[in-house]
Formats: structure tokens, sequence, C-alpha cells
């Protein structure tokens, strides 16, 4: 950080109108209130008189000042020679005009003008920030450097404008208590009073003076020495606020004017911390709209991954194929998926290494549901087309009854020779589970059968396939085996009810002569209430699938931020993302499976050079760390009883670290203090949960991935309400709070970590 020079701008008020000479009353000493400009302008001379006082002038500065006292003290009084004196003053040093230059050129914002405790108007303390740089051009951290810098200056101007007046008069009160009889109204010049032999009144004078000129060096030194604190420990992160931004650009420089010597009182200023907190939390506001436009726009884990795939190759990832052989370089990012419904992305360091270690996240992108059943066709009931559909960790619950529910998900369709598979959403509500009134009785609230009972609606047919005669039975209506009448791979569209086949096939753009080209069909049912903001000030998100897309977007985003940082980094920063978190992960896109331990045993192996080297993995796996990502409980203000005291998460605040001492999570006192660094680094606050002893905790993909690799991991996710629930809730700067501290984790762990090694 360029340093920041203190100087005075040319005086620019008027001088006093002189007095007729029978009117001037004779004084003792010198009133510097009205430099005297006798080797340079007023600027110069109040410029060369603090560095004499604060101990840095040059040998050059000390002779010229020394003349410019040996002048003044030849001068009875200052306001006669003020009156003759020639209009062409000597102009200031050669090295004044490049200092003065210099620092208004500088790259830091700087400060200028010294007030004068003397004068009644006081010099104005102008803060000039440089001209802000082009947005585009700018990385994210610096960026969030700059844009925290401009809050900075916003708060000490306010400060500085709020200030009272009565400051300076306190240090004048103080200084003259110490005479015991009336002290002249000017003051006197800091040189040795022993050489102008002077009166006792003069000597108490040139005291005061002193004490003075103390003060105010002391404030200079105080808010020069927090104003660079601050400015170094400005932290990364991504940020846009263009209304400060925009109103930088129309107000180059900000003037304010202080009560108080040097315009500010340390003790009225916000602290680094709190204005650290103000920018953090204004950057992850940003993101709120962002992921509920995720949310609503991909509702099935096929879209989820689908949508990750095209932003990361946006942002310059490398697509790879489990099928083909990896030439992965350093400095590069790639990502390769699974299933089309898990996916694992990663950035290798410029100076990574063979064998150093991964910072890694991992979530989960599939939530409840209830899937359609190979064969959904089921028998009509009293007029009314039903679906069957199975339930998918343990949904359709109570919450879906009642709700405006449509279809998607992967389609396989034959195209020539090829079977390709296609994303399908029905863009407007297709099912729905209606519930009994409550006017039936008992009936009505249950237990409900999930195969009688919550069946889902999906339109007329005004026929009962149980009474009507069996010629009148639409050819649809009797199941037919896989591959049967028509034959081949055509006969699937015959187990499926023949106005949805319809309403697909038209989704994917097929004529009705080709519905039979459907091969086979991955359906879900989902909520179709877009994600959006809710509460008096939109402080929450309501929305469907929060569990876990919520830490998994977060994360996919402070990865492709972060890509910005490998230059610098010998370690790979990986993100995964797996699929059937929900029903155990027991599948080979679940964590469960081996997609991670492969990718990263291929990825190091041809950064390796492809050489065999058996203990490769094994310092992989122990120079690495897994943060487990997955959301928590956020604490429910109607249900406190169901909560552990100091273990009650609250929205809006941060990333909640889960604790379970029955292993379901992984979290331990060195993993939670490792991850504790990465968020201090960064500011990131961190909040605890663990359940309580008489309630069961759930468990997340972290002890999976730990056992099977051997890394050490902890459990930290985002806190919602209603998990479960087919609609949730977490805070509107929740998702911009994961961002912060996964960032926090993917940039600081490599630092981070050598405090831990043996």
């Amino acid at each position: 950080m360029a340093e920041c020079a203190m100087h005075s701008p040319p005086n620019t008020q008027p001088r006093p109108a002189m007095m007729p000479a029978q009117q001037q009353q004779p004084e003792a000493s010198v009133n510097l209130n009205q430099p005297t400009q006798i080797v340079g302008s007023d600027a110069y001379t109040k410029w060369l008189m603090t560095r004499v006082a604060t101990g840095v002038a040059t040998p050059e500065e000390q002779a010229m000042w020394q003349q410019h006292v040996n002048m003044v003290k030849s001068k009875p009084t200052p306001a006669p020679a003020l009156a003759t004196m020639p209009p062409s003053a000597p102009p200031p040093p050669q090295r004044y005009s490049a200092a003065l230059h210099e620092s208004r050129a500088g790259t830091q914002p700087c400060v200028f003008g010294i007030p004068t405790l003397g004068s009644s108007s006081e010099t104005p303390l102008v803060w000039e920030p440089v001209n802000p740089p082009n947005i585009a051009e700018m990385s994210p951290h610096a960026l969030q450097d700059y844009q925290m810098q401009l809050i900075l200056l916003e708060q000490q101007n306010k400060t500085r404008n709020h200030m009272p007046n009565n400051e300076v008069n306190e240090i004048k009160s103080s200084a003259l208590a110490m005479k015991s009889h009336q002290s002249p109204s000017t003051f006197v010049s800091p040189s040795p009073y022993a050489e102008r032999g002077f009166n006792e009144s003069a000597r108490q004078d040139y005291e005061m003076q002193l004490m003075l000129l103390e003060q105010q060096n002391k404030r200079r030194l105080q808010m020069t020495r927090q104003y660079e604190a601050t400015q170094s420990d400005l932290a990364a992160g991504t940020s846009s606020f263009h209304q400060k931004l925009a109103a930088s650009r129309t107000k180059p420089a900000v003037t304010a004017v202080g009560g108080g010597p040097f315009g500010v009182v340390p003790h009225h200023a916000i602290a680094p911390a709190a204005l650290r907190q103000q920018a953090i939390r204004m950057n992850a506001a940003k993101y709120a709209e962002p992921f509920c436009k995720f949310l609503t726009e991909n509702p099935t884990v096929f879209h989820a991954v689908d949508a990750v795939q095209k932003q990361l190759k946006e942002a310059g990832f490398k697509a790879l194929s489990e099928r083909d052989s990896w030439d992965l370089e350093t400095g590069g990012s790639y990502f390769v998926e699974r299933n089309g419904s898990a996916l694992i992305a990663f950035s290798v360091g410029s100076d990574y290494k063979p064998g150093n270690g991964a910072a890694i996240l991992a979530g989960h992108v599939d939530a409840l549901t209830a899937k359609l059943k190979p064969i959904s066709q089921v028998p009509n009931k009293a007029g009314y087309l039903q679906l069957g559909v199975a339930p998918y960790a343990g949904a359709p619950n109570t919450t879906w009854w009642d709700r405006d529910l449509s279809i998607g998900g992967r389609v396989l369709v034959k195209e020539g020779d090829k079977i390709v598979s296609k994303l399908v959403k029905l863009d407007w509500p297709i099912a729905r589970i209606p519930t009994l009134a409550p006017h039936f009785g008992a009936a009505a609230y249950g237990p409900f059968n999930p195969e009688t009972q919550m069946v889902p609606i999906i339109g007329l047919d005004h026929t009962d396939s149980h009474a009507a005669p069996l010629q009148t039975i639409e050819p649809f209506s009797n199941p037919s085996l896989m591959g049967g009448a028509s034959g081949g791979v055509t006969g699937f569209a015959a187990t499926q009810p023949p106005r949805l086949v319809k309403a697909i096939g038209n989704a994917l753009g097929l004529r009705a002569d080709t519905y039979s080209n459907i091969v086979n069909w991955e359906l879900e049912l989902y909520d179709v209430q877009p994600a959006t903001l809710g509460g008096l000030d939109k402080e929450f998100i309501f929305a469907g699938r929060v569990d876990d897309k919520l830490c998994s977007w977060a994360a996919i985003q402070a990865l492709i931020e972060s890509k910005d940082e490998i230059s610098n980094s010998s370690q790979i920063k990986m993100v995964g993302l797996f699929d059937d978190e929900e029903i155990g992960s027991l599948l080979r896109q679940g964590a469960h499976g081996n997609f991670l331990p492969t990718v990263m045993e291929r990825a190091v192996g041809s950064l390796a050079g492809h050489s065999p080297g058996s203990d490769i993995m094994g310092r992989t796996y122990a120079n690495s760390f897994l943060v487990s990502s997955d959301v928590t409980h956020a604490v429910n203000p109607n249900f406190l009883g169901a909560y552990l005291e100091n273990h009650a998460p609250h929205l809006n605040v941060g990333i909640v670290v889960s604790a379970d001492s029955n292993g379901h999570m992984t979290t331990d006192a060195v993993s939670t203090a490792v991850l504790k660094r990465c968020a201090d680094k960064v500011g990131a606050q961190l909040q605890v949960f663990q359940i309580r002893n008489d309630s069961r905790s759930g468990g997340t993909v972290g002890p999976m991935l730990s056992s099977a690799t051997g890394m050490r991991s902890v459990d930290a996710g985002i806190p919602q309400l209603s998990m479960h629930s087919i609609r949730a809730t977490t805070g509107a700067l929740d998702p911009g709070l994961g961002v912060h501290c996964f960032m926090g984790f993917l940039n600081g762990f490599e630092a981070v970590d050598k405090e831990f090694r043996d």
C-alpha cells in the first residue's frame, strides 16, 4: 500500500484587513495562526513545520525551517510584515512540489489538510480516493477490496460530519489551565524559547503550543495506523456494489470538516471488523436472486447437474469423460459427471506437485420427491386419471398434499442408431394429491396409506377402469410388458398414461408418430411454485428443494470464484456433488461409491505423468481436507424446546458446524479448528449445532467419504427451516454467506494446514 502522506493545501481564505498603525498593539510573540510567508507559500510553511515537529525532516528541511524561524524573529509583529511582503514570494522548493504531486497521484486514498486549532474556520480535511478502476478488468478480490475501501471512507466522513466541536476547546482548556494568569491570544513558534528570551507568559504559551502540536500528531498517527490496518485486513471475496461505485465516479473526492484535531475522534470511528462484516453482508445479498433462479429453473437432480456443467464451461472449466484418458495440466480447471446426476469439478494450482493435498467441498443435489413407477399407468377411479408414483426418501409426505405439482426429469430417445438423453420439465401444474376435508371426521386425519390414499390425480377421463366392460377400455389402459406387442424398444410408451406420453413428447419436440421413440424415462414430481424472497425486508428465501441444492450451489460458486487464485497455489481445489444421499448414497453416483476416490486417483496420476507411485495417493489423502457441506437445522421459534441450548443456529449469520458424538458427523476438535482458522481469515462467522440427546441425528456424505480416503473432515452447512418439507425457508443472505465461507476455505486451507503440520 502506498504511504499516505499529510500535506496542507494553500490557504485560500482571505487575509484579515490591516489595522491602522495607531490601533495595532505590540505583541511579544508571533501569531502562527497566520503563517508568515518567508521562504515559500503558506502551504509550504505549514508542511515544513509539520515535518520538523514530527521529527521526519531532512537536514536540508531543518536548515530551511531554522532560516524561517530566524526571519520571523526579526519581525516584531506578523501583520505589518504580511502587509509589506512583496507579492512575488520565492516558490516552494522542488522537493515539496514533487512530494505534493506524488501524493495526489498516488494509488491509495491520502489525507490532505492540517487543521488550524486557533482559527474558527479550520482547513477542511479532504479524502481524495483515486479514480475508480474499471470493474470489468478487476479481479474479484481487488473489486471487494475497493468496495470495502469505499465503505470505510463513507463511514469516516459520516463520523467527521457529526462530530461535536468541543474537542479542540477541551484541549485548549487543558493547556490554558497551566497558566497562572491570562496568556496571550496567540500561539508561539515551537522554536526553543531560551533563544527568544521569552518572559514567563510567553514560556507558558510556548508549552501550550507544544502540547497542542503533540496532540495533533498523535491523532494523525493513530488515524493513519488505523486506516492502514483496515486496508491490510480487508479480506478476499467477490462483490459488486454498483450504487457505491457509481457514486464514487461522480464524487471523486469526499470533503469532511471535523470538530476536533485532524477531523476525527478515534473512539467514534467504526471498528474495522464491523466495516468488514457490513461489506460481507452486502456482498452476500447479491447471491439471493441467482440462487432462487437456479432452484426454479432446475427442479430435478438432472437439471441441476446440467446447469452446473454449463456454468463451469462458461467459467473456463474443461469437461472430462470417465471413458477417456486424462492429460491434465497444472493451472487447469476440469469437471467430470457420472450418470448425469453427480459431478466433480476441480482446479489445479499452478505450483502443484504430486502428493500435495486438496481442499474439498462435498454435498448432494438430490432432494425428497416422488418418482414415477416403471409402469406409471394405474386404473382410473371415479373418472379420474391417476399416476403411479413411488416415494423417494420420505416423499410425498403430508406437506405434498394440495400442492401444485408438475413432472420433470430425463428421457431416453432413439434418434437413428443412437440413444440420447434429453431433459424435460412441464412448466405448468400437472398433478395434485387432494386431502380429505375435515368434515369427514377421523378419516381425514390419518394415518394414510401411501399406496392407495396418496395417489396423484392428473386429469379427468369420466371412466372407471374397474367397472367398464373390457371392450371399452382404452388400448393404453392395459399394462404391457416392456418390449411387448409392438416389439423392440418402442413398447415402453404403451406402459405409460397416453396423455402423459403426449405431453412429454410435445415438450421434447417429437411428432405424434414418433412418441414410440421414447425408450425410457426417469421422471419425478416437483412443486412448480418458484423460489422467492419473503419477509418484511425480504430477509428470507422460500423455496423447494433447498436440501441440499443450497450448499451444492454455494460450493460451485465458491470454486468458480476462487479459480483466479490458483496461480500461486500448490494444491487442488475440488467440489463434489453427489446423488442418492437422501436414500443412503449406496449407488455408483452416490458418495458411498468410488466416484471421488477414482477422480482423485486419476487426476493425481495424470499430473504425475502417469508414472506409478506407491505412496502418492496416501500422501495426497493425508494432506487433504474435506468439508461435508449439507444443510442443517435453523432454530424454529415455535419449537424452542426441541433444540439444545447454545446449539440453535440462526438464519443470515453464517455456516453451521454440525457435531454428533455417535459418528453421524465427521466433526472433531482438529477439523473444527482448521475450518475456524479459514473462516477467521475472511471474517466469516461459524455457528454450531448438535441434536438433543432425546432426538435422532441425520447423516451426511462426510463419514463415508472420510472413512474411504482417510481425509480429515468436518461437517458444516447452511441453516434452513422446515427440512424435508416440500417448501423450506433459509435466509436471503445465507447463500452468499456460504459462498464467502467456502471461498475462505478453498483459498485459505493451504496456509492454515501449515499451522497444523507435525
